[in-house]
């Protein structure tokens, strides 16, 4: 069976050929390991393949940076939330901690709900914070955002409308 490539598969690749070495080199000069960022070179082009549509871009350099840089935020908030679980996992005695394979759930289940959060406004997912790890209400969320109590609402809606899609799927 052969399959006719696309024209977006055949620009993928055009972009792959002229400058996945130049964006491989640029990886490298922002992440330590050479492996993360081979990686994070793959998951560019990765992205780009799932794309619905792609246009050609004006500035390819810029464009691939734009997407890598992205994913290198991602890999970093990923990386910090690791860290500060595993430094909270040292503050519980030996003997209560979780086994090594329920600290890795744990783990994926954080870094799904990070992923999930991660769909919101940076001031929509505070107040969601504010308001289920930090028990604050609604006027104390309000004065602490700079926004008004509805707006509190609005935010905390959408921050439980996203747990409702992990949970159950788009609603219909």
């Amino acid at each position: 069976m052969t399959s006719v490539p696309s024209p977006q598969n055949e620009l993928v690749g055009a972009l792959y050929r002229d400058h996945r070495g130049w964006l491989l080199a640029w990886l490298r000069r922002n992440v330590a390991c050479p492996q993360r960022a081979e990686d994070l070179s793959q998951d560019t082009f990765v992205r780009l393949l799932g794309r619905e549509q792609l246009k050609e871009p004006r500035e390819p350099r810029a464009f691939l940076v734009a997407i890598a840089k992205g994913l290198l935020f991602d890999h970093f908030r990923r990386a910090a939330l690791e860290q500060a679980y595993l430094t909270e996992l040292m503050l519980i005695p030996e003997a209560e901690q979780p086994s090594v394979e329920e600290q890795q759930m744990i783990l994926e289940d954080l870094k799904n709900i990070d992923r999930l959060l991660g769909k919101l406004s940076s001031k929509a997912r505070a107040a969601f914070l504010y308001n289920r790890l930090d028990g604050l209400n609604h006027a104390q969320i309000a004065e602490r955002l700079g926004v008004s109590v509805p707006r509190v609402r609005q935010y905390l809606a959408q921050g439980i409308r996203q747990c409702y899609i992990a949970l159950y799927g788009e609603p219909t």
